[in-house]
């Protein structure tokens, strides 16, 4: 028998989606108490139960004696041929910040080999990292760079980790995303706890290859983005 959704958890999904669907935007009030009590059947203590875990996720914010206000709104992320997180977050008005999370050098797996046209057994460089935007987890990531080219990469990474100043000290002025593919995920335990979300609850994940100006890899990238935060949205090509 599948269990049953707490009431007050799908009243948060409901308004969490509200939101994500710009029907509040940062800023705006919430309905009352009592007006969301009368829309889902159910009590005011239910309600509150539910703005408490938006407010946990800094969605929504209470001010004494005037209601619920939304914090912030979904950060539109676009993806195109040149995916830059900085940049594409001050587009957006965003202040971008990023946390280390781990930076290593090992055996390529197949995959990473594959994307980057290595022998199997290379060193690759390996930068793991979460994404934040207002001080809010947004995204996780995993970049993957051949070590042999980059060789002193993740030094660099450790002293200011923007992948593009980084890139720029090995001559790569410019680079591009040959393919991303998308596909839906459920959290793990793991990436819900560095996104501040509940386990399985769905993420964006992205799987996506850089090149240089000659067309040779440089990057694999694995991202996932916290579905509730993030809208994926085609830019140009």
């Amino acid at each position: 028998m599948i269990p049953r959704t707490p009431i007050w958890k799908a009243i948060a999904t409901s308004l969490r989606n509200d939101i994500a669907e710009g029907l509040y935007v940062a800023g705006d009030k919430l309905p009352t108490e009592a007006i969301l009590a009368t829309r889902f059947g159910v009590n005011r203590h239910t309600v509150r139960h539910a703005l408490a875990t938006l407010a946990d996720e800094s969605m929504v914010h209470a001010r004494r004696g005037a209601g619920v206000f939304v914090t912030t709104t979904l950060t539109n992320y676009p993806i195109g041929r040149r995916v830059r997180f900085h940049q594409n977050l001050r587009a957006a008005g965003r202040t971008p910040t990023k946390d280390i999370l781990l930076l290593e050098a090992r055996v390529a797996h197949a995959s990473e080999a594959d994307a980057l046209q290595l022998e199997r057994g290379a060193q690759v460089n390996v930068y793991e990292g979460i994404s934040l935007s207002e001080d809010r987890p947004i995204a996780l990531f995993r970049s993957v760079f051949p070590a042999e080219r980059f060789p002193s990469l993740l030094a660099h990474l450790r002293n200011d980790p923007s992948v593009t100043a980084a890139l720029m000290q090995f001559g790569v002025k410019d680079y591009t995303r040959a393919s991303t593919r998308v596909n839906a995920k459920l959290a793990n335990a793991t990436q819900a706890l560095h996104l501040q979300i509940s386990e399985y609850e769905p993420v964006l994940r992205t799987i996506s290859v850089n090149i240089d100006s000659n067309g040779r890899p440089i990057e694999v990238g694995r991202t996932w983005f916290s579905g509730d935060k993030v809208t994926l949205t085609l830019a140009n090509l």
